[in-house]
């Protein structure tokens, strides 16, 4: 008789909960890490859910409970206490929530706080009950992922590849080149580290639009191809300060990727390494297909011949020009929409 009571009132409390499930606060699972394995659980539960009814947390299976668990009940909330031992850590793990009968429409949240710094959280909904912990971020997992992240981002952010194009057009000489690319290469290094870290802020779209009008700009100067300008005596000046522009641009692509909690200088020393990568790959390749297009052809001679060519020049500013105008027209367009 008494399970049969016990049984109709959890689910006339279930029910009224349904119909009053936004006075329900809920449930907070908090795990701290204190030593190297060794996690310190606590939990905390409304006192809408009723003593009979209360929910228990899973830890996995090579988790063993140190010592003994502590519950107190204060006017709004119970309060648990557990200490654990796992063996393999918790990360790549699972916990759980578990309920006697019927979770009562309440969501669980749950908050994972590492030795390492690392920082997870975790809402549960009601009908969830299992929650899989992110890996732990190591060094060399931030290294090989960043690397990579920056090689495929520079490869397929199509406008700074012929940006690095045109600067080579109007570099020339090995020499030069070398030079232009590096200044290039640390003016957005500089901004990508500052934007990232959030001392620079600066909104997006009005970058994106400067960025396309750097390419247009480098276009016209090769189309007129004035060996007097400042652009062509100089190309460093044009490299740094144009590059200053791409770097925020890289750092916006690099927030919307997302950074690790622990690891954040080497996440952004090696997503800016992969970029240089993609970038020399670029460059290699490009100047090794002009030299193979010149030779194919019968013509021989210095790298700065090659870029010398005038219908080389041409076809390649009124390209790049075209593409870039298209760009800014629509950039500037996107300010509005």
């Amino acid at each position: 008789m008494k399970k049969w009571i016990g049984l109709i009132g959890i689910l006339f409390w279930a029910f009224s909960s349904t119909l009053h499930a936004h006075e329900s606060r809920p449930i907070f699972v908090q795990i701290n890490e204190t030593s190297a394995n060794q996690f310190a659980l606590q939990w905390k539960v409304p006192t809408s859910i009723p003593d009979f009814a209360l929910p228990s947390v899973i830890f996995p299976d090579n988790c063993s409970v140190k010592g003994e668990p502590v519950l107190a009940q204060r006017p709004d909330a119970y309060i648990g206490q557990k200490n654990y031992i796992c063996e393999k850590g918790l990360s790549g793990q699972a916990l759980a929530i578990r309920f006697p009968i019927i979770n009562p429409s309440v969501s669980s949240l749950f908050r994972l706080k590492l030795l390492n710094g690392e920082v997870h959280s975790h809402i549960l909904k009601p009908g969830e009950e299992r929650w899989v912990i992110p890996e732990a971020e190591s060094a060399w997992g931030v290294v090989k992922d960043y690397t990579q992240l920056g090689i495929q981002h520079i490869w397929e952010g199509i406008d700074h590849l012929l940006f690095v194009a045109c600067l080579i057009f109007i570099a020339r000489t090995t020499r030069r080149i070398l030079i232009t690319i590096t200044g290039f290469t640390l003016a957005h290094s500089l901004t990508l580290a500052l934007s990232t870290l959030q001392i620079v802020e600066l909104p997006i779209p009005p970058v994106e639009a400067a960025i396309a009008m750097s390419i247009v700009f480098l276009a016209v100067e090769i189309a007129r191809n004035d060996q007097s300008s400042w652009t062509y005596r100089f190309p460093i000046t044009v490299s740094t300060s144009f590059g200053l522009l791409h770097g925020l641009g890289f750092a916006a692509v690099l927030q919307e990727i997302g950074l690790p909690q622990t690891e954040l200088p080497a996440a952004l020393l090696f997503f800016n390494v992969g970029v240089e990568i993609g970038q020399i790959i670029f460059v290699l390749g490009l100047i090794g297909l002009f030299i193979l297009g010149r030779r194919l052809l019968g013509e021989f001679g210095k790298l700065e011949k090659i870029f010398k060519t005038a219908p080389l020049q041409t076809t390649a500013s009124y390209f790049i020009g075209t593409v870039a105008s298209f760009w800014l027209i629509e950039r500037i367009h996107g300010f509005w929409i």
